[in-house]
C-alpha cells in the first residue's frame, strides 16, 4: 500500500533564488536568519540531509544522508502560498496574479461595499498585525470591515470577533471571492479575525483562506480520479478551493497539523496525504520573529523522529517549502528564494540532485510513485 506524506513548512525558504532581484529579495535567507539565532536542534533534518542541499551553509553537513535532497526554483510568477502549493501539484503559473500596491479600485471596494452592507476602512498594503492596531478602534466603532492587502495577490478582511462573527466573516470572504473574478482574480480572499482590547488585539486561529480554483487538473485531481485518497491537512483545502481532495483536516497551528499527520498515518489509506504547517510563516515569517521561527522548526523536528521510526515500507515522505518569508530581512513580505527537496523512504537511495528548476519536480515524483 503506497503513500505519500507530503509535508509543506510554510515559508521555508533557503536562500535567494537566482530571480529573487526582480523581486526585490536580493540577500534574502530565510534558513539562515533562523539559524543564525544559534538556538536550532534539528538532529533529524540534519541526518537527511538538509545541510547536504546546494548553497545552505549554515547548518553542518551529514557524510552519511538518509534521503534524497536538492533544493528546487520556482518557476511561476510569484511568491505566495497560492503559487507555490499549485506549482507543488503539479501547475506552473506563467502569468503572475494581481497585486494592488496603492489598495483596491473603487470598482471593487464600492461593489464589495454594496454586496456586504458594511463600509470599508484601510485599503492599503499593511502589516496584518499593524492594520488592526491602526483601524481595530474604529472598526469597533463603526463596524466597518478592515481590508488590505500585501505584496501578494490578496484581498485580506480583518474584523472583530464580538462585531462579526466567524460564520459571518467567512460568508462575507465567500462573498468577496465571488466579486474578484477575471483580471480582479486575486489569488486568496482571507478572513483575518481578531479578539482583545486596543492597544493589545490578537488575531486568533480562526483565519480561513478562500483560493481561486485551479484553472487546470492538477496532480491532487490526477489522483483522485485514479481512485487514491487525496487528504489535506491545514489549509489545503482552502489553497486548492477543494478541488482533486477528497478528505480535509483544517487545523488551528502546527501543532495540531502534526498531531492529525501522525493520526492519518495510523491509518489504512492509499495516496498522497497533503500537510501544510502555516505556523512558520503566519506567525514567526511575518512577524520578524526569528527565534519563535527557530524553535517552531526545533518543534517540528522533535516529531519528524517519531514520524520517521512510524513509516512503513513502503511509505515516502517528502518535505519542503512553497515560498520563503526571512524573518530578518527588509520587510514583512514573502521572500523570493529556493526551497529544500527532501524526499525519505526506506526504498529510496539517498542522494544529492543539486538545483532544479520547477517546484513541480515533486508532482512528478509523486505521479510516478502512486500512479
Amino acid at each position: 500500500m503506497k503513500r505519500v506524506f507530503l509535508t509543506v513548512l510554510d515559508s521555508f525558504g533557503i536562500g535567494e533564488a537566482a530571480d529573487a532581484k526582480d523581486f526585490g529579495d536580493a540577500g534574502a535567507n530565510t534558513l539562515k536568519s533562523i539559524a543564525d539565532t544559534g538556538i536550532l536542534n534539528i538532529p533529524n533534518l540534519i541526518s537527511l540531509g538538509l545541510g547536504n542541499i546546494d548553497g545552505v551553509s549554515s547548518l553542518p553537513k551529514t557524510e552519511l544522508a538518509c534521503a534524497t535532497v536538492g533544493r528546487l526554483r520556482e518557476l511561476s510568477k510569484g511568491k505566495d502560498t497560492t503559487t507555490g502549493h499549485w506549482e507543488i501539484a503539479g501547475l506552473v503559473s506563467k502569468e503572475p496574479m494581481p497585486t494592488y500596491p496603492n489598495g483596491f479600485p473603487k470598482e471593487v471596494t464600492e461593489a464589495f461595499e454594496t454586496a456586504v452592507g458594511r463600509k470599508i476602512l484601510c485599503n492599503l498594503p499593511y502589516s496584518g498585525t499593524a492594520v488592526i492596531n491602526d483601524y481595530g478602534e474604529e472598526h469597533l466603532k463603526t463596524g466597518a470591515l478592515i481590508v488590505y492587502t500585501s505584496a501578494d495577490s490578496v484581498f485580506q478582511i480583518a474584523a472583530h470577533e464580538s462585531i462579526v462573527s466567524t460564520e459571518e466573516l467567512y460568508k462575507i470572504c465567500e462573498i468577496a471571492r465571488g466579486i474578484l473574478v477575471g483580471k480582479h482574480g486575486v489569488g486568496r480572499v482571507i478572513a483575518r479575525p481578531f479578539t482583545g482590547e486596543a492597544p493589545n488585539f490578537i488575531r486568533t486561529a480562526n483565519r480561513r483562506d478562500f483560493s481561486l480554483i485551479p484553472p487546470k487538473d492538477t496532480l491532487l485531481n490526477r489522483l483522485k480520479a485514479a481512485g487514491k485518497d487525496v487528504i489535506g491537512v491545514g489549509k489545503i483545502g482552502d489553497i486548492f478551493a477543494m478541488s482533486g481532495i477528497t478528505e480535509s483536516h483544517p487545523t488551528h497551528g502546527n501543532t495540531e497539523g502534526m498531531e492529525i499527520a501522525s493520526s492519518v498515518q495510523k491509518r489504512d489509506f492509499e495516496g498522497l496525504c497533503f500537510i501544510n504547517l502555516v505556523d512558520f510563516d503566519m506567525l514567526y515569517g511575518h512577524r520578524r520573529d526569528a527565534v519563535g521561527y527557530a524553535n517552531a522548526l526545533n518543534e517540528f523536528d522533535g516529531w519528524l523522529g517519531g514520524f520517521m521510526s512510524s513509516m512503513k515500507e513502503e511509505d515516502m515522505l517528502i518535505i519542503t517549502a512553497d515560498h520563503g518569508c526571512d524573518p530578518t530581512f527588509k520587510s514583512t513580505d514573502h521572500t523570493r528564494e529556493y526551497v529544500p527537496y527532501i524526499c525519505y523512504g526506506r526504498s529510496i537511495s539517498p542522494k544529492n540532485i543539486g538545483t532544479v528548476n520547477g517546484f513541480d519536480h515533486i508532482s512528478k515524483v509523486i505521479a510516478d510513485y502512486l500512479l
